[in-house]
């Protein structure tokens, strides 16, 4: 991936900002991938819509649930969805959005159509904890 902000993945894959179980949460969400072992579980806090993940697998599945975190943070249901939809635009066409913010850095994705699904997967969980806020 030649993607201008490849540092930024590395980056939160090493160093997460929101990874780890929260003594406290409202709703949960899960995926896998069986195709390449990914599995992430997602947190969700109504108060502030506050994001938290676990995750086992490749750098780009911890980095998008780490962006994914910060682009959610305070935001309303409407605008969580409308993200979420931004988002899987970008990863599936590679043109970035600048409303999107760091999530950009995942734009690269596109090029490789097997990691799409390591960059949507904690999406997919986040979307489950949603349906059951």
């Amino acid at each position: 991936m030649s993607h201008p902000y490849q540092a930024l993945i590395v980056e939160r894959h090493k160093h997460p900002l929101h990874a780890g179980k929260p003594a406290r949460f409202d709703a949960q969400g899960q995926g896998a991938n069986p195709i390449c072992g990914d599995k992430v579980r997602v947190y969700l806090s109504r108060a502030g819509m506050d994001v938290h993940y676990e995750a086992e697998g490749c750098a780009i599945v911890n980095a998008s649930a780490d962006l994914m975190a910060d682009a959610v943070a305070g935001k309303t249901l409407a605008q969580i969805e409308q993200i979420s939809r931004d988002f899987e635009t970008l990863v599936t066409t590679g043109r970035e959005n600048p409303a999107l913010g760091e999530l950009n850095a995942l734009a690269g994705i596109a090029e490789f159509s097997s990691r799409i699904r390591c960059a949507t997967l904690p999406w997919s969980a986040l979307t489950e904890a949603l349906h059951h806020v």
